[in-house]
């Protein structure tokens, strides 16, 4: 069935209910009946962050508290938890018009965010685990120019996939009659990483051990220089937390990871407890970055890391066979070949980095610029010439006496690639070269905007 023009055509928001807004052309919709448990648990979070945050000052008022007034103040607590959760759920609205999504929030200071369409680049539907036994998701809008994501949460399943494809389908251009029908875009697995293949890969990672040993070495240490319990403790949880945060949380967060290619962008799904099902539109890569870990290089192994402008996904592969990884790289960046032998630094550049200059190494094709740094973790970034914003030549008094310099280029997503200890005849001849390619590319460029 046809929606009449200027009509909000979202799927209908199951039980949710529609509320009638000012504009009598827009239905809009309240999120998943579920919302208020998540809602409610923000006094409850104030509550223990205080406690937290000063620990001897909670002891004291914990230590006063009988199981009466205990039993009084949770009796007090938990209404108060669930009628906040609730109120905030039923002051929350969202809709969608034929030019933008309007998300109204806010209990006692409202708030209304008005997120043109064609200003989307990513939406990511998220599902905790929690999330996942309610069966409802949360959607997380990229949005070019803002650095905080707007969301909805939580929709259910069904409606949060469902809007989505309609909300890129209008992101694409598709008329609001039409995008409601478009459903969700067929997809083309790429990449799958077995869950052999990641526990490996962070056995071989020095991040993970170095952590680990850290935080077995510290606490002991300090124990015997202070014997004070809260010193040790101090110093033993941020580090216990580091280290599982690269063994254990890298497992949870990318078990059952998947890269696939849609005409929305790649699409890559991962997580063991937390699902979450993200989009790269590679229009939007600014910066590809392939890393090659000491321990993994028997086995062939790399990572692959993106730079995607406006945008906080930064892991395209965690762990691949080169050819393989290379091969995504290709859906990225059409065309690109990742050079193998960049050419180094000259000799003299040991005078300002002894050892490691080796591992710095430059390469400049057709279509990337791509620099080589590190000697145990190596890494190759490749700047698409197009992405390139400004190009920059530094050279302090040492690296000036011994000819050298460092050339700068800065992309759309705020980061810099260096190419450094350059010679500096070459340095100069670079930075005048680079500038001339980056204006060619941009008529290159392939286009930001979804399903083009």
């Amino acid at each position: 069935m046809n929606t009449p023009p200027g009509t909000s055509s979202a799927v209908p928001a199951e039980s949710n209910g529609d509320i009638p807004s000012a504009d009598e052309s827009v239905i809009e919709h309240r999120l998943h009946p579920v919302t208020p448990l998540r809602r409610a648990w923000a006094p409850l979070a104030a509550l223990i962050g205080w406690a937290v945050h000063d620990l001897d000052q909670a002891q004291r008022q914990l230590a006063k508290l009988t199981t009466t007034s205990l039993l009084l103040g949770l009796a007090v607590l938990v209404p108060a938890a669930a009628l906040y959760g609730f109120l905030t759920w039923w002051f929350t609205h969202f809709a969608v018009t034929p030019t933008e999504l309007r998300i109204r929030t806010g209990l006692f200071f409202r708030r209304t965010a008005h997120i043109r369409l064609e200003r989307i680049q990513a939406i990511d539907v998220t599902q905790p685990l929690l999330a996942r036994v309610a069966g409802v998701a949360k959607l997380r809008l990229d949005v070019i120019g803002t650095d905080k994501k707007d969301e909805l949460a939580y929709l259910g399943e069904a409606h949060a996939r469902a809007l989505r494809a309609e909300l890129l389908a209008r992101a694409a251009g598709l008329a609001p009659e039409t995008a409601h029908e478009a459903g969700e875009a067929p997809v083309h697995r790429l990449l799958h990483v077995p869950a052999g293949a990641l526990v490996a890969s962070i056995l071989l990672s020095g991040a993970a051990w170095g952590t680990l040993i850290a935080a077995a070495v510290v606490p002991t240490v300090l124990w015997f220089v202070t014997h004070n319990l809260w010193t040790v403790l101090a110093a033993a949880v941020p580090l216990v937390g580091a280290a599982g945060a690269s063994s254990v949380g890298r497992f949870v967060g990318e078990y059952d990871w998947a890269v696939g290619e849609s005409p929305d962008g790649l699409r890559i799904d991962h997580g063991l407890l937390d699902r979450t099902h993200e989009t790269v539109p590679p229009g939007r890569v600014q910066t590809v970055r392939i890393v090659e870990p000491l321990l993994w290089r028997r086995r062939d192994w790399v990572r692959v890391e993106l730079d995607v402008a406006g945008s906080s996904n930064s892991l395209l592969v965690p762990v691949a066979p080169r050819k393989m990884a290379e091969s995504v790289v290709a859906r990225v960046l059409p065309g690109v070949t990742v050079p193998t032998a960049p050419v180094r630094p000259p000799r003299r550049a040991a005078w300002c980095v002894p050892i490691w200059w080796r591992g710095y190494g430059l390469a400049v094709t057709d279509d990337v610029f791509a620099s080589r740094q590190g000697l145990l973790r190596r890494s190759i970034a490749l700047v698409p010439h197009a992405k390139v914003q400004s190009v920059r030549l530094a050279q302090g008094p040492w690296k000036r006496f011994r000819g050298l310099a460092d050339v700068h280029v800065d992309t759309g997503a705020n980061k810099t690639v260096t190419a450094r200890l350059r010679d500096a005849d070459e340095a100069a001849e670079l930075l005048q070269a680079q500038a001339d390619r980056s204006r060619t590319g941009h008529g290159k460029a392939r286009p930001d905007r979804w399903m083009a």
